[in-house]
């Protein structure tokens, strides 16, 4: 799964959930920059890295060993989780993993080097695996 090496703060505070700033669209990682075709995000969500790397199994699986894939998104973001049946109170709960804030016109996955058809399966694939609606977008 993918986590950073090492992080500033082990625990980050939850963040809002206004819908106003939470569904604008993003400004940066919005174009296909590096393959043919492109997963782009159409809903704002929060990707767990398990998620990430389902999708990343998924697309790289149909597609064949002939494609590149570049995936575009990286989870940084911690988020807690107190174990079963534990009260309320003592404290914020334990990191369980970590996930990526993603805003409507993120390019998530791209790939290049098999047919069009191919590649367009291979990332309606890989889209099944993410919470999110998304989109195939070409160069």
């Amino acid at each position: 799964m993918l986590a950073p090496k090492k992080t500033k703060y082990r625990k980050w505070q939850t963040g809002r959930k206004n819908p106003n700033l939470w569904s604008k669209p993003d400004t940066r990682g919005i174009n296909v920059s590096f393959g043919s075709f492109g997963l782009k995000a159409m809903t704002p969500a929060r990707i767990t890295a398990n998620q990430i790397e389902a999708a990343r199994r998924a697309l790289t699986r149909s597609a064949g060993k002939g494609a590149k894939v570049w995936i575009r998104v990286f989870p940084d973001r911690p988020f807690t989780q107190k174990a079963a049946e534990v009260g309320m109170g003592s404290g914020k709960g334990d990191v369980a993993g970590y996930v990526m804030e993603v805003r409507p016109g993120r390019i998530l996955f791209e790939i290049d080097g098999v047919p069009e058809a191919l590649s367009r399966e291979s990332l309606r694939k890989a889209g099944t695996k993410l919470p999110m609606k998304v989109r195939i977008v070409a160069r």
